[in-house]
């Protein structure tokens, strides 16, 4: 009997406090609004820090590339933010790929020890890159289907 009780306890608690859904709401809105003060970063404040993450084997020149990224983050965020529930699991796999797409510019960041976002020293370059995949894990845990 004592055992049932604790067990549904942890239940009640589990769905009504523990919901994933609010959680995941908050989570994907959040990204979202990041991806779009990104790309605004991208076409505004931030530009010549972006354009030191273009490998130099991109072949459109850097100021191209950093501008249609921008608009790629804003319409990727504004998706995120958006999107109807039954797209959101697509979005947030196209945020992922964008994600990882756009890695091998970090990689090329520190390789080329390029500054960029405070980004001054070849460790704190490295760090960076161990973020780039609990970007692409954030974007598929908060769309995917509870």
């Amino acid at each position: 009997m004592k055992n049932q009780t604790i067990l549904h306890r942890m239940m009640y608690f589990k769905k009504k406090v523990m919901d994933k859904s609010p959680m995941q709401k908050i989570a994907r809105v959040g990204l979202g609004a990041f991806l779009v003060v990104a790309g605004i970063g991208h076409l505004s404040f931030a530009r010549k820090e972006f354009q030191a993450q273009v490998p130099d084997w991109v072949p459109i020149a850097k100021d191209d590339t950093v501008v249609y990224s921008g608009i790629a983050e804003i319409a990727l965020g504004a998706a995120l933010i958006f999107a109807p529930t039954k797209q959101r699991s697509k979005v947030g796999k196209i945020a992922a790929a964008f994600f990882a797409a756009v890695f091998p510019g970090n990689i090329a960041q520190y390789k080329d020890h390029r500054d960029g976002f405070g980004l001054d020293t070849d460790g704190k370059r490295l760090a960076r890159l161990f973020f780039q995949p609990i970007l692409v894990a954030w974007a598929l845990k908060s769309t995917c289907k509870s």
